[in-house]
C-alpha cells in the first residue's frame, strides 16, 4: 500500500485535459469541440461564492494546472470578496465576474464548474453543466431529492463528464488506509456503523421583507417554484425548509454516512426508519433539530446516524464522527485518521493525520483544507486521465439517497421498505410522492 507521501504526490500531480463534448439547454455542440492539451490550464467557473465557494475558489486557484476563470453569484457583494480570495492564492489572471450561472455555461473558455449554491440548485446545475460540456465539482448533497440524483448520474454518463461530489474524506489518504484495513478484516466482519453530528444552532424566525438591491432573488430561486422573499432565509437558514433545503441530514450527515457506506461496502438499504423532531425551539424550522436515521442493508448490516443541531454535547469527544463495529473490535474515524480497538475497548492501533499537509508546495495548517485540496487535485487528475474521481457522481448519489430516504421516512412517519437494487421505495404511495419535486415552469431538469 502506498504511503501518505506517495499519495500526496500522485493526487497533486500534473495538469489536466480532455475533449469537451455535447450539449443541451440551448448550447451548441459545435461550441464545445476544443481539446485541452496536457500542459494547458483547466479553467474553472465557481458558482455560489458567498462562503464555502469563496474558500474553494482559492483552493482551485492554488492547484497546479487550474485557474479560476470566472466567479459567479446572485449576491453582487460576494463576488469581489471571492475574486480577492483567488488572487490571494497567487493566481496571476484576475477572474471575470458574472451574476447568471447560465452565462458561465455559455463561456467556451470555461472547462469545468464548481457548484456551492443552495441545495435546490445542485442537481439541475450539474445536469446543465454536463450538457454544456463542462466537468462538474458539486458540493454535497448531490441533489435536493432522489430523482434529481438519478438524472445527475445519467447526465454524467451520457455526456461523458467527470462529476465529483464534495465528500472530501474520499480523498483523505490516512482515512483511505483505514477503510482498506476494514476491508482486509482488521476487526473481522463489519456489521454496523454509528455516525453522528452535533451543533448549537439557534432559532430561526422568518419575516416578510423586501428583496435587497444586491440580490437577484428570481435567479436565486431558479428551479424552485416561486415563493415570496423573507428575511432570515438567505444565505444560510434555507437549509431548514424543504422547499430549498434538505435539513441537517444532508447538510452535514452526508459526510459521515458516505464514509460509513464506504467502509461497510454497501450500496442501497432494504429498510429505512427515522425518529426526531424540532424539539429545542418553537420557531420556523421545518426540518428536525434532533434526528436519528437507521438503515438496514443486505448481509445483516446496519448504519445509524444521530444528529443534535441544538445541543453541542460531543460523542466520544467529537462533534462528528464514525464508529465501525465488527466481530473482533471497532474502528473510529471522522477526519483523516483512524483508531482501532478490541472488543473490550483496548487500543490496538492509532494513525493520526499530520498537523500540516503539504499539497502543491503549500503548507496547510487545517486538516479540512488539506482534504479539500486533495479532493480538488483528484478531480483535476480525473479530467486529465479520463477516469472516475474518488467521489464519482454515482457514489455520491448512493450516499445522498440513503439520507434522503431517512428524511422521507421521517416526513411520512413510518419505516420504508426499499429495493436494494436501486434504492427505490416499495409499496408506499405517500412516500413515493417525495421521490421528486415540482419545478418552476421551464426549469424541469431533463437529460
Amino acid at each position: 500500500m502506498e504511503n501518505r507521501r506517495d499519495f500526496l504526490k500522485k493526487a497533486a500531480a500534473g495538469s489536466v485535459g480532455v475533449a469537451i463534448g455535447g450539449s443541451a439547454f440551448g448550447f451548441s455542440a459545435k461550441s464545445y469541440n476544443r481539446i485541452i492539451g496536457a500542459n494547458e490550464l483547466v479553467r474553472v467557473g465557481t458558482i455560489g461564492v458567498n462562503s464555502r465557494g469563496k474558500s474553494m475558489g482559492a483552493t482551485f486557484a492554488g492547484q497546479k494546472g487550474a485557474e479560476v476563470g470566472v466567479v459567479c453569484d446572485v449576491d453582487e457583494r460576494a463576488i469581489p470578496k471571492a475574486i480577492k480570495a483567488v488572487m490571494d492564492a497567487k493566481q496571476v489572471q484576475t477572474p471575470k465576474s458574472e451574476k447568471d450561472c447560465r452565462k458561465v455555461l455559455e463561456d467556451k473558455s470555461i472547462d469545468a464548474i464548481y457548484i456551492a449554491t443552495p441545495d435546490h440548485w445542485h442537481a439541475p446545475l450539474t445536469i446543465m453543466g454536463c450538457q454544456a460540456g463542462k466537468h462538474v465539482y458539486v458540493e454535497k448533497p448531490l441533489s435536493h431529492n432522489p430523482r434529481e440524483g438519478e438524472l445527475a448520474v445519467e447526465a454524467a454518463r451520457k455526456y461523458k463528464r467527470v462529476v465529483q461530489m464534495g465528500a472530501q474524506r474520499r480523498s483523505a489518504p490516512i482515512l483511505t488506509e483505514g477503510i482498506n484495513e476494514l476491508h482486509k478484516g482488521i476487526i473481522g466482519r463489519v456489521y454496523m456503523a454509528k455516525t453522528w453530528y452535533t451543533n448549537k444552532r439557534k432559532a430561526t424566525i422568518l419575516k416578510p421583507g423586501t428583496v435587497p438591491s444586491w440580490l437577484d432573488y428570481e435567479l436565486w430561486q431558479g428551479p424552485a417554484p416561486r415563493m415570496p422573499y423573507k428575511e432570515g432565509l438567505i444565505h444560510y437558514d434555507w437549509h431548514w425548509f424543504w422547499h430549498w433545503g434538505t435539513g441537517e441530514a444532508l447538510n452535514n450527515g452526508t459526510h459521515e454516512v458516505d464514509v460509513a457506506r464506504w467502509g461497510l461496502g454497501v450500496d442501497f438499504p432494504t429498510r429505512v426508519s427515522s425518529v426526531g423532531g424540532r424539539y429545542e425551539f418553537k420557531d420556523d424550522w421545518e426540518t428536525p433539530d434532533t434526528q436519528v436515521i437507521a438503515m438496514d442493508f443486505p448481509g445483516r448490516i446496519s448504519l445509524v446516524w444521530e444528529s443534535r443541531s441544538s445541543n453541542g454535547r460531543k460523542i466520544e469527544g467529537l462533534d462528528r464522527g464514525i464508529i465501525f463495529y465488527g466481530e473482533n473490535g471497532s474502528l473510529d474515524t471522522g477526519g483523516d485518521e483512524y483508531t482501532v480497538y478490541d472488543l473490550d475497548g483496548k487500543l490496538i492501533k492509532e494513525v493520526k493525520s499530520q498537523e500540516k499537509a503539504d499539497v502543491q508546495g503549500r503548507n496547510l495548517a487545517s486538516p479540512s483544507l488539506g482534504m479539500d485540496s486533495l479532493h480538488v487535485a483528484d478531480f483535476l487528475d480525473a479530467i486529465k486521465t479520463n477516469r472516475r474521481p474518488n467521489c464519482d457522481v454515482e457514489l455520491g448519489y448512493k450516499s445522498v439517497v440513503a439520507m434522503q430516504l431517512g428524511n422521507i421516512a421521517w416526513r411520512v412517519g413510518r419505516d420504508l421498505k426499499i429495493d436494494p437494487q436501486n434504492g427505490h421505495i416499495i409499496g408506499d404511495k405517500d412516500a413515493e410522492k417525495l421521490w421528486s419535486r415540482e419545478y418552476e415552469k421551464g426549469w424541469n431538469p431533463v437529460v
